[in-house]
């Protein structure tokens, strides 16, 4: 019998367990007890549907279904399990330790809520749990698709790539921010906004908005044949509800791990849901470059007033001019600009970039401390140091970057 029906009647189970011996899950069953308590109660498969379907179940505010690589034969009855729970409003965190991606995407797609790899990370399933709650106060039945919109072909979403041309120039400091002002322009017809982390070994966009890294991240990279909206949604992690972040993986991996094939899948699902799609590059050209830069509109490239900065232009120049690629889509941002009143670095930033044969049409101001201070604490420059020239700075790009999309929208119509 399930212990299911051995819990007291003063503990009502809110919860259960379901898997093919709980026993072989030793740390969810002390994260369970941590969160619940008595409250939940342990499934085998085939209890789990005949428990389902009885009128007790609706009690159940969600089932922790906990699988590893012996179960992928019973991949059928699994998602017979999630549909099950999901037609009687009963909210599924599918919990797995060594199972393929294909049988991942599978159970995702079926209708999974949240994904948690095996051995759990700490606090790990009480975070899902929380998400879980959240999703129910703040999403309304008719937007449960959000953040997707309607559009359904790729190429609607207007893609912006920043790279920085030496460590340090600021870019995922205005890859960030930009994505972050993007998605509050306006108060009352926001943009849907993504940023994608493409920086495999260091991207560091989690960091900077105090993000967790999905596992799921690298299930999805490793299989983007078989991606679809509802497993590139699971990847997805929201910021205050109002920016959508592709984080970079756990695990540091290798650049050449995803190939053009994979980014252009990525880049086109990401521009078909989202208004603006903000890709955060590595410093290092790889195969995939040149797919993000035939996709973009605009490709910012960082850089400072110094020699290493002004020769990195020069190699990227050179390298985009023999491969023939689109070196017109290039925006080069100057970040630690002078200020208005130094006459001598403004001297400065014109032999840079007369010299360089460029034109530098973004000076990004010196932030000092707070920028750094902001990133370590996981928060936007908007809601740290909303006065910070950096700040402002970029608040304004995204303004005229809004402006000139409206424009190009209402031309088009």
């Amino acid at each position: 019998m399930s212990s299911v029906q051995k819990q007291p009647e003063s503990s009502p189970i809110t919860a259960c367990t379901i898997s093919r011996d709980v026993q072989d899950f030793d740390l969810l069953i002390e994260d369970m007890e941590t969160a619940l308590g008595e409250a939940w109660g342990d499934l085998g498969f085939a209890e789990a549907l005949a428990f389902l379907n009885q009128p007790e179940a609706d009690g159940l505010e969600f089932v922790a279904l906990a699988i590893d690589a012996s179960d992928e034969d019973e991949i059928g009855l699994l998602s017979e399990i999630i549909t099950m729970a999901k037609a009687r409003g009963i909210k599924v965190i599918l919990i797995a330790e060594d199972v393929s991606p294909a049988s991942l995407h599978q159970l995702l797609r079926q209708g999974a809520d949240e994904f948690v790899p095996y051995p759990l990370p700490e606090n790990e399933l009480q975070a899902a749990i929380d998400r879980l709650h959240r999703s129910e106060t703040t999403a309304p039945a008719a937007t449960a698709a959000a953040p997707f919109g309607d559009s359904s072909s790729p190429g609607d979403g207007v893609l912006l790539a920043v790279q920085g041309l030496a460590g340090g120039t600021g870019a995922t400091t205005l890859a960030v921010n930009l994505a972050w002002e993007l998605a509050s322009v306006s108060k009352t017809d926001a943009p849907r906004v993504c940023i994608l982390d493409l920086g495999l070994q260091t991207g560091s966009v989690a960091t900077y908005l105090d993000l967790p890294r999905k596992d799921v991240v690298y299930e999805m990279w490793a299989d983007t044949d078989s991606m679809d909206e509802d497993i590139f949604k699971q990847a997805l992690v929201s910021f205050d509800e109002k920016l959508w972040v592709l984080t970079a993986p756990t695990d540091i991996l290798p650049l050449d791990m995803i190939t053009p094939e994979d980014v252009q899948r990525v880049l086109d699902m990401a521009r078909a849901k989202f208004d603006y799609v903000i890709v955060d590059m590595p410093s290092t050209l790889v195969q995939w470059t040149e797919t993000v830069l035939h996709s973009a509109q605009i490709y910012f490239a960082t850089l400072e007033l110094d020699m290493r900065s002004a020769q990195n232009a020069l190699r990227l120049k050179r390298a985009l001019r023999s491969e023939d690629l689109p070196i017109e889509k290039l925006r080069f941002c100057l970040n630690r600009a002078p200020k208005f009143t130094d006459l001598n670095g403004k001297s400065r930033v014109k032999r840079m970039a007369e010299s360089l044969e460029i034109s530098i049409e973004v000076q990004l101001p010196d932030g000092g401390k707070p920028v750094m201070q902001a990133g370590d604490h996981g928060t936007p420059l908007a809601s740290a140091a909303g006065k910070n020239p950096l700040r402002k700075e970029i608040a304004k790009l995204a303004v005229s970057l809004h402006a000139l999309g409206q424009s190009d929208a209402d031309q088009a119509a």
